[in-house]
């Protein structure tokens, strides 16, 4: 597998929109992000730049508007960012990750039933 970019938090937002909208106008996407953040269009403009640049983003131009569409799926990403934060922070191990969550009691008791519904679903599946 191909490693993905390195996308930074504010890039990651872009994404979002692009992912959700695409094809999507630059116009487009600064007038989502300005009115959910306070970013300026310069901002989003050039964090569109670096996207494309990293290769995360691929643009045509319309006449005289860009169109931009997503060279990276949202989950592949979601699950390379996924697998590198539970190997960051836990080692890799998913058990000691929902250990920590459940002993410091972020997970509601339905978050809980939901582990346990796709649990039963995997091992239903024959899973590991």
């Amino acid at each position: 597998m191909t490693a993905l970019p390195q996308i930074s938090e504010a890039e990651y937002e872009v994404m979002k929109i692009v992912w959700k909208y695409a094809p999507v106008s630059t116009t487009e996407i600064t007038e989502r992000l300005t009115s959910a953040t306070d970013w300026s269009p310069k901002t989003v403009q050039t964090l569109i730049k670096r996207l494309v640049n990293k290769g995360a983003l691929a643009y045509e131009k319309q006449s005289r508007v860009f169109i931009y569409t997503p060279l990276v799926k949202e989950s592949e990403y979601v699950n390379q960012e996924s697998s590198s934060f539970l190997k960051r922070f836990y080692n890799g191990d998913i058990t000691a990750m929902l250990s920590a969550y459940i002993e410091d009691d972020r997970l509601s008791a339905s978050d809980i039933d939901a582990l346990r519904s796709l649990l039963s679903k995997n091992s239903a599946k024959g899973g590991d």
